[in-house]
């Protein structure tokens, strides 16, 4: 099988969907490597990015026949790639929400990825213009595409609702997180990290980009509740809602216990999950929730948001409060810390939760999905 790919995200992001496309091209063709994986990009994009994907035979990176500038990149993804893809092509796989336009008209079958619909259930956190895009590309995409896959049960359930999309047509496929957070770390490159940053002995652990709809907020409240003090280190891209972060910290006295970092290496990162007492992600809403698995992974004890799916990524073990209430919030990081035998149970059963997203089982499930597609 022949399968062609929007491959945008992979080579120019760094997080998110760039990561998804990543892992996904990745596990395909270690566990399926009878099939050849061609990556469409309008231009190289990152050297660095590349280079995180192997250097297999199955992989191939196309590029426009002729080069583009501005504008006409996009115009490349939305209208020229269908005319660029050899006729063995099986079908194409829109890995962020998207497909060229033409496709069923070249013949060529198509799967579609949609990682969640959070512009539509909190618009106010989108701009009007952003808000009318997205939703005319993710609703023509998921009308075109032969299948649609859903990275959880919750973004399937809210296509259905937002789109009018049969349940039938959507797959839910989950993703999984970085080899790297499965290994362990060295203690020399756990005390490097921690001189690094200057980190403390003890922290509660927060990974995600600095803004509103993630509600780092929460966190801080709850930390300014409980009885034992306790340091936040938080890790992502700040945006304006940080400075409100940083102001009620000011405000309570807590600023020298909140340590926020939005430069962090990605292969610094297990050692940063290691050596955190607890991980806590009071999103309100996520399509998955991939920073679950990874705190499970590392061996971490996970609280999440209720409200979305991150009781799928976390499993029945992990920890969940309601994301506007930071006394419970705080009780539950004081039951985890204080109480060894529940620590050590959330650790054992949150990593033999998290085998259910290894990329041997995931390929098996998307393979699934290709098949249904082509047949």
């Amino acid at each position: 099988m022949t399968i062609a790919y929007d491959a945008k995200r992979i080579t120019h992001n760094a997080t998110g969907l760039g990561n998804y496309g990543r892992m996904m091209i990745e596990a395909l063709a270690r566990f399926a490597p009878a099939n050849r994986y061609l990556l469409y990009s309008p231009d190289p994009g990152r050297d660095d990015l590349r280079r995180r994907l192997p250097q297999m035979p199955q992989i191939e990176f196309r590029y426009p026949q002729r080069q583009r500038k501005g504008i006409g990149k996009a115009w490349w993804r939305t209208f020229d790639i269908r005319h660029e893809l050899p006729a063995e092509v099986s079908l194409f796989h829109g890995l962020a929400a998207e497909l060229p336009f033409g496709l069923r008209k070249s013949g060529v079958r198509s799967v579609v990825t949609i990682h969640d619909l959070i512009f539509l259930r909190f618009p106010s956190y989108y701009k009007w213009i952003d808000r009318k895009i997205y939703t005319y590309k993710y609703r023509k995409a998921c009308q075109q595409a032969d299948r649609i896959i859903a990275i959880s049960e919750a973004t399937k359930r809210d296509i259905v609702a937002y789109f009018g999309i049969a349940p039938e047509k959507i797959d839910v496929v989950y993703q999984g997180c970085d080899e790297s957070f499965k290994r362990e770390v060295a203690e020399e490159t756990q005390r490097a990290v921690r001189e690094k940053y200057n980190l403390p002995e003890r922290y509660i652990l927060y990974v995600g980009s600095i803004e509103r709809r993630k509600n780092l907020l929460l966190l801080v409240q709850a930390a300014a509740r409980t009885a034992e003090p306790v340091h936040i280190v938080a890790i992502g891209k700040r945006t304006p809602y940080t400075t409100e972060v940083e102001r009620y910290a000011a405000q309570n006295g807590l600023t020298p216990r909140l340590h926020i970092f939005d430069r962090v290496e990605f292969a610094e990162l297990p050692a940063f999950y290691r050596m955190a007492d607890l991980f806590v992600y009071p999103s309100r809403f996520e399509g998955f929730g991939i920073p679950m698995i990874e705190a499970a992974c590392c061996g971490v004890p996970t609280i999440g948001a209720t409200g979305s799916c991150l009781e799928e990524a976390g499993g029945p073990d992990a920890a969940y409060v309601d994301p506007d209430d930071p006394q419970a919030l705080a009780d539950k990081i004081a039951e985890i810390r204080s109480d060894e035998a529940l620590r050590r149970r959330m650790i054992e059963r949150g990593r033999a939760y998290a085998m259910r997203f290894e990329p041997e089982k995931l390929t098996a499930d998307l393979m699934e999905v290709y098949r249904r597609t082509t047949e």
